[in-house]
């Protein structure tokens, strides 16, 4: 039996949705008939529209449990239910570890991680109630050496940690998984990785051969959260391109 994705009459929940991979997030699951709900620390310029229909932005710190109680619960008063939350929000600036502050390192921890568990503790009622999933975004940098961004790849193994914890206590009432991105281009990425050529050369880097969009993140979110995911819960789903071509291949007669 053919089981199509429809989100219509469900309403989801992305923080950081209104720009980079949480756009493209939210992106699907509008195109897919959901009520899509986003926060964010500032009023973006613009929001994600599919045919005409664009989600409700809310200002909120998700690093602030008491923000973030009061978004999930507006949300809920307002709408009714909660279906879906994907836990977008997150991302980290490079900084020397040696030589970076402790509350920098609290900052990153709070959005990359702390944030996470905030909302979904937030959410957990709602979730109860319509028997929804919480999608969590990971990094590849949670299960490789991320130098540059250690606190960052440290946040983001707790996250995976968290994922499957509470897969565990809150089953079967709510489905909790993870993805693991690898490298998304977004308009940040591009003032990251340099001119066009440097792009494409760490594309090279990849088996797949270009970077993720971020709709195709959105995509596993879709599917994650979806009734084609019934039976996955505290999964970690790797959406990288087949991740990193393996160095010794460089060195081996048939490379």
């Amino acid at each position: 039996m053919a089981v199509e994705i429809d989100f219509s009459g469900q309403v989801v929940a992305v923080t950081g949705g209104a720009r980079g991979v949480g756009a493209g997030i939210a992106a699907r699951f509008l195109a897919a008939g959901a009520e899509v709900e986003i926060c964010g620390r500032s009023e973006p310029a613009e929001l994600p529209v599919v045919d005409g229909r664009k989600p409700v932005f809310s200002q909120v710190d998700v690093r602030d449990p008491e923000q973030v109680a009061a978004w999930i619960a507006a949300i809920t008063s307002r709408l009714g239910r909660l279906d879906v939350v994907v836990n977008n929000a997150g991302g980290a600036p490079y900084a020397d570890f040696a030589t970076a502050s402790p509350r920098f390192h609290e900052k990153i921890s709070a959005l990359n991680f702390l944030a996470t568990a905030y909302v979904s503790q937030a959410a957990y009622e709602a979730l109860k109630a319509s028997r929804g999933s919480i999608v969590n975004i990971s990094s590849i940098s949670a299960r490789r050496p991320s130098p540059g961004t250690a606190v960052y790849g440290a946040a983001k193994a707790a996250v995976e940690s968290l994922t499957g914890s509470i897969a565990v206590e809150w089953a079967p009432d709510v489905r909790v998984n993870a993805i693991s991105c690898g490298l998304v281009a977004t308009p940040g990425s591009e003032d990251h990785y340099g001119t066009e050529e440097q792009r494409a050369a760490v594309a090279a880097t990849i088996p797949r051969g270009v970077f993720a969009t971020p709709e195709e993140v959105g995509d596993a979110c879709l599917m994650l959260a979806s009734p084609l995911a019934a039976h996955i819960t505290g999964a970690v789903l790797a959406v990288d391109g087949g991740g990193e071509w393996p160095a010794f291949l460089q060195h081996t007669p048939n490379s």
